[in-house]
């Protein structure tokens, strides 16, 4: 079955409330969870504690430019709240809210509500604490949710884990929120899975992120493809790219991740560059969704949004939801603040442009 069949039916599960989805028999299913728990368990040893705080306002160098700061949330696992560094700029939130403050010449106010550990039925919490909870900002701008590594070793069924996903950017797109998923990583390259296990692993990461990226499309999100990024580069990088526990991303690790997220990010709230719209626009293919969600995950850095206009699917002989695939050029990251100030600052700014 070709991976956009198994990742539609994984999305046709989740929106229809079906149960789990698997390519594998019972017993190599059981293997390779039990093979990555204990990695994981061995692994992340190493990453005990909590990862660094990272609310606050970025960018403050830009606050008499016109505009209010735009609001930036992060969700999803230990990836999003940057587990395993030591200093706020070294995680993914601060140095996307950086990248985008830098791009578009406004400050940038980061609300991280990411747990170590979550599954995608953390999504539920998590949005509540963003959309509900007294006190806090009004709705985000846009948000930026990297999930699915601990439902694969957690075994959650794939249709299961799809469907809490949906409903998180489902509530977050009622609201007003633009959204921006980085699909489940490889965990296949996690050095302690051998083979033929890390095969096995990056199979199902692939196909999970195939449907997570149908499910978020058809909503109107937006995915960019972190797992054949992620895995080739740190399987080849790994002294570089993976933490001291060999399982969570390094600071060089994160920053390629959210090299790859920043473009989708800033097109998220128009304030890609025109220039760089243009180049991307002539490297963008047009294909039914679930087309585009299986090719994506086998590039990396590849972002997948709806198109205006519907396709045919020839697989399904009907006219389908297009999707538009897009490789926007990475741009440097500018360095992040260590420890984000709560108020912009009002006697250091640049030239507004």
């Amino acid at each position: 079955m070709s991976r956009a069949r198994v990742a539609r039916r994984i999305a046709t599960a989740a929106a229809y409330g079906g149960g789990g989805i698997s390519v594998l028999g019972g017993a190599a299913a059981g293997l390779i969870f039990t093979e990555m728990r204990y990695a994981r368990r061995r692994l992340g040893r190493a990453a005990a504690g909590e990862p660094p705080l990272t609310d606050g306002v970025y960018g403050t160098a830009f606050a008499a430019c016109a505009g209010p700061p735009w609001r930036l949330a992060m969700l999803g696992d230990s990836t999003a709240a940057g587990l395993g560094v030591r200093r706020a700029g070294q995680t993914p939130g601060a140095l996307l809210a950086s990248g985008l403050a830098a791009v578009s010449e406004r400050p940038v106010e980061l609300h991280s509500v990411a747990l170590p550990g979550a599954v995608s039925a953390d999504l539920e919490r998590q949005v509540s604490l963003l959309l509900t909870e007294p006190g806090r900002a009004p709705v985000p701008d846009v948000s930026v949710i990297i999930i699915g590594a601990n439902d694969i070793t957690g075994h959650v069924p794939p249709a299961r884990s799809v469907k809490y996903l949906a409903e998180a950017v489902a509530r977050l797109r009622t609201a007003g929120c633009q959204v921006v998923v980085g699909t489940c990583p490889d965990l296949g390259s996690v050095e302690p899975v051998g083979q033929p296990l890390r095969w096995v692993a990056r199979r199902l990461c692939r196909q999970l992120a195939a449907a997570q990226t149908i499910a978020v499309v058809e909503l109107g999100g937006r995915t960019v493809s972190l797992g054949a990024l992620l895995g080739p580069e740190f399987a080849a990088n790994p002294r570089e790219l993976f933490g001291p526990d060999r399982y969570h991303p390094s600071a060089e690790g994160y920053q390629t991740a959210a090299m790859a997220i920043l473009p989708t990010l800033c097109a998220a709230v128009g304030a890609w560059p025109a220039e760089e719209r243009d180049e991307a626009a002539r490297r963008e293919r047009l294909l039914p969704v679930a087309d585009a969600a299986a090719r994506a995950v086998t590039e990396g850095g590849t972002e997948v949004s709806a198109a205006d206009s519907p396709v045919t699917d020839a697989g399904a002989g009907r006219r389908a939801l297009g999707a538009m695939l897009h490789r926007r050029r990475r741009r440097p990251l500018p360095a992040a603040e260590d420890a984000p100030p709560q108020e912009p600052a009002r006697d250091t700014s640049p030239t507004c442009g």
